[in-house]
């Protein structure tokens, strides 16, 4: 029962890493026009090459590019689908902690189109990051899920003349994918993560009740999802590992939504065609381990059991402790370890700093190794 050979390993992580200073300073020079995109994607390049080296030294196998390129782990994706367009209206989501409220002001689209697919996204970016990634690991991609394009406005923000029937969005939607993940896979890409809060915010009664007001149900808005992240990965390609990672909000070390993973666990982790699970459980907001009594063979959880919100390292007992009430749920050999979420879902990043991060990650692949081997 030793360190796996093939994604999600286990010890792993989610993917958002710290923007290094020198990175927030060029993507600030390059926002007021002082130097060029040229200039800045060198030093993204730098600072990219920097980071899988981090990764590798801390004992990770599977390396990210931390989504250094990007101001958001969905935004800066979502805008690049055909028929997605940028609005001039700002998205206001509340997030809390346990300091009190904080607000995110995120840009907003609508689909004014039929949805399409033109080029990979990230296809160049993915591609730098294998040929920088360290010999022995695996270059991991993190995408939002398709879910995410519906999550973020609903029937609401669908131009009807487009899609006056949600079924053809519904159909759209998934084509896309398949066609992105088909492309990723030409690539070399052999490990992708889509990220999906939906799965994670519809636990709470609050969240179901945000959906049904934009014209979906919230009740079974995740079967809805499920069955659309299936039709995205119909006919995903052999050798290519997908996972799916779940939280209930990441921005400045704050989150939106509570609740377990009981209202979605049956369909989830029965239906759900990934090959594994990143679930965040790094506090009570996340509930118990029960429901994963209906994860079945073959499938991988990925327990995010240390926090990427706050900088304290968690007690390795403590951690092997939880590993342990985990097991009389899914047997142990299915288990893996990582960080709740990423370190910097947005640009703004979590109040810890980058040796933090990596004392965290270190962590997570040292308790991973006295508990597997």
């Amino acid at each position: 029962m030793n360190s796996s050979p093939t994604p999600p390993f286990r010890a792993d992580h989610v993917g958002s890493l710290l923007r290094p200073p020198e990175l927030l300073r060029a993507r600030e020079e390059h926002g007021q026009g002082r130097i060029g995109a040229e200039a800045l994607r060198q030093i993204e390049d730098e600072a990219i090459r920097r980071a899988a080296q981090m990764q590798h030294q801390a004992g990770l196998q599977g390396v990210t590019d931390g989504e250094y390129r990007r101001g958001s782990w969905h935004m800066d994706f979502l805008y690049q689908i055909g028929g997605v367009e940028k609005t001039d209206r700002l998205l206001r989501i509340q997030f809390r902690n346990e300091g009190g409220p904080v607000e995110a002001a995120l840009g907003a689209f609508r689909i004014g189109g039929k949805l399409a697919l033109e080029r990979t996204i990230f296809g160049e970016d993915f591609a730098f990051l294998k040929s920088v990634a360290p010999p022995g690991t695996a270059a991991k991609l993190t995408i939002p899920s398709p879910s995410m394009l519906h999550y973020r406005g609903g029937r609401a923000v669908i131009d009807p003349t487009a899609y006056p029937e949600m079924e053809g969005f519904w159909d759209d939607l998934a084509e896309v994918y398949r066609t992105e993940i088909a492309g990723l896979h030409a690539l070399g890409c052999t490990y992708l993560q889509l990220d999906d809060t939906s799965l994670a915010y519809l636990n709470d009664p609050a969240q179901r009740a945000y959906v049904t007001s934009i014209g979906g149900d919230g009740d079974k808005q995740h079967l809805t999802n499920i069955r659309l992240i299936n039709r995205a990965l119909a006919g995903k390609p052999a050798g290519m590992t997908v996972t799916t990672h779940m939280c209930r909000g990441n921005f400045r070390s704050s989150w939106v939504a509570e609740g377990g993973y009981d209202h979605v666990a049956e369909a989830l982790f029965g239906e759900l065609a990934v090959d594994g699970f990143f679930l965040e459980y790094d506090d009570a907001r996340s509930g118990g381990f029960a429901p994963l009594r209906f994860v079945p063979k073959g499938k991988r959880v990925v327990l995010g059991l240390v926090t990427s919100k706050r900088p304290a390292l968690e007690s390795k007992d403590e951690l092997k402790r939880r590993i342990d009430e985990a097991a009389r749920y899914v047997p142990l050999d299915q288990l893996c370890l990582s960080p709740q979420c990423g370190f910097s879902s947005t640009v703004d990043g979590n109040a810890l700093t980058e040796a933090e991060q990596f004392a965290k990650l270190r962590l997570v692949v040292e308790t991973a190794r006295e508990v597997w081997g």
